[in-house]
């Protein structure tokens, strides 16, 4: 009972003073006072700080630093001035190689407790960025309105559907700063409205744009919430004028009450509607819809990683599960056989056979649909796994193990969800490896890269 009343003796807006003992799977610091859980953004191990309490939930709490007590030796300047308020990322206060330590030994972690893996054969390495700022080509930026009612876009702040004004984002590409400036500029000369979620008014939602890292192409997409407006064509010209950089501008329509950010409806504006970009030296047609990293150089080593586990011949035939625009699949055609990618994204497979065109490469099929529905008409000798943040099916698991391949690479982008289906890979197979990769410096995210091999194969 004592320690019930002590739970309830500090309350929302109250400053409690506490300790950083772990990090969240997101990259929250973790504290604890009275025996209830404080999640405190930017906190890191071993710092004590004052905390004023946010919000209170049923089972925790959420805080907000307002003094640092006890410094960590690894806490440095953060080079983005919204560091702390902004929701994109968790690590800019904290040393890059401490970073990838930290990210590296969360995923040991995970796989040992949910997935029971042993790591007694073989020494995981995570393989960091070498300057890593500036990196995202492609961002989702929202445009609103403050509490004065002036324009802004920006991030959402954490947990919430309140944007962080930023001009400039320290892990974005460079070229979204004057664009994202002179959208504004020109929103506010043309009386073009941002669309306010709550009064469910307005023209423009978000603005997407995508670059081509190799290509320098620039595509800008302008979600909007109606077909015609003022000035649509006049705006677009504008922009154009502004930023010769664009390539390609998109009209897309999201009419709907949702916080799906792209509508199903489009209207190139200016351009062809899309932009092309280089990954390993194959070229690659990305629409706005397409799967692509969004980190051009850590995915060109997540992608040698993965195809160099794999250890390709010609004799082997390959399935690219997920296959997206056919990224995987198209750079292991030339090591390997014959490839097929299944994905159930129409468009994007429509982007996989072109890109195989422009790129003459014919020892690859790209075929539309569900993955645990397609499979398996046939035994293939290695099948690259590249599946959503949810994982595999379970039907999806139990075909992959009924066709025997020899071997599998299993990249993921979430390793709680990998952990769960290697308890039922490893029962037929045995995991040769585990690496990382730093996709996203900054954030919490990491890409894991797994090698299995059949035990019963020759």
């Amino acid at each position: 009972m004592k320690n019930n009343l002590k739970e309830l003796s500090f309350k929302r807006g109250d400053v409690v003073r506490v300790k950083c003992v772990d990090f969240t799977f997101d990259g929250q610091g973790l504290a604890k006072h009275l025996n209830r859980v404080i999640f405190v953004p930017s906190l890191l191990i071993g710092e004590e700080a004052e905390v004023e309490i946010l919000y209170r939930k049923k089972d925790y709490d959420i805080g907000k630093i307002t003094k640092i007590i006890t410094f960590s030796p690894f806490r440095i300047n953060p080079l983005c001035k919204c560091a702390t308020a902004c929701g994109g990322c968790s690590f800019q206060n904290l040393d890059y190689q401490k970073e990838l330590e930290i990210k590296k030994n969360l995923a040991i972690n995970t796989l040992k407790t949910v997935g029971k893996i042993s790591f007694k054969f073989f020494s995981p390495k995570i393989i960091g960025m070498d300057d890593p700022i500036y990196y995202r080509n492609k961002m989702q930026i929202p445009f609103g309105y403050d509490k004065q009612h002036r324009l802004v876009y920006g991030l959402y702040k954490y947990k919430s559907h309140d944007i962080v004004p930023i001009n400039e984002c320290i892990i974005s590409s460079k070229e979204h700063v004057s664009i994202l400036a002179n959208i504004k500029k020109l929103m506010l000369e043309m009386k073009i409205k941002a669309y306010d979620e709550d009064l469910e008014k307005g023209v423009l939602r978000h603005v997407l744009i995508r670059v081509g890292k190799a290509s320098k192409e620039v595509m800008v997409v302008l979600i909007v919430n109606e077909v015609n407006f003022k000035n649509k064509k006049n705006f677009v010209n504008e922009l154009v004028k502004l930023n010769p950089e664009i390539t390609t501008v998109i009209y897309n329509y999201n009419l709907r009450k949702t916080n799906v950010i792209l509508g199903e409806k489009e209207e190139v504006a200016y351009g062809n509607g899309y932009i092309y970009d280089y990954l390993l030296g194959v070229k690659f047609k990305i629409s706005s819809k397409s799967f692509y990293q969004v980190n051009h150089d850590q995915c060109e080593k997540l992608y040698s990683l993965a195809i160099q586990k794999a250890m390709l011949t010609k004799e082997d035939d390959v399935l690219d599960l997920y296959c997206g625009i056919g990224t995987i699949g198209l750079i292991a055609a030339k090591y390997a056989k014959k490839v097929q990618g299944i994905e159930i994204v129409k468009e994007a497979i429509i982007d996989a056979k072109e890109n195989a065109k422009i790129n003459n490469i014919n020892n690859i099929n790209f075929l539309v649909g569900d993955a645990k529905d397609v499979l398996l008409k046939k035994s293939y000798d290695v099948i690259f796994l590249d599946p959503p943040r949810k994982g595999l099916d379970l039907s999806l698991i139990k075909q992959i193990m009924n066709s025997h391949p020899k071997k599998i690479v299993y990249v993921s982008c979430d390793v709680g969800t990998l952990a769960r289906d290697l308890t039922y890979l490893t029962k037929n197979y045995n995991i040769d490896s585990i690496d990382f990769v730093d996709m996203f410096p900054r954030t919490f995210h990491v890409e894991t890269v797994v090698l299995l091999s059949n035990r019963t194969a020759k």
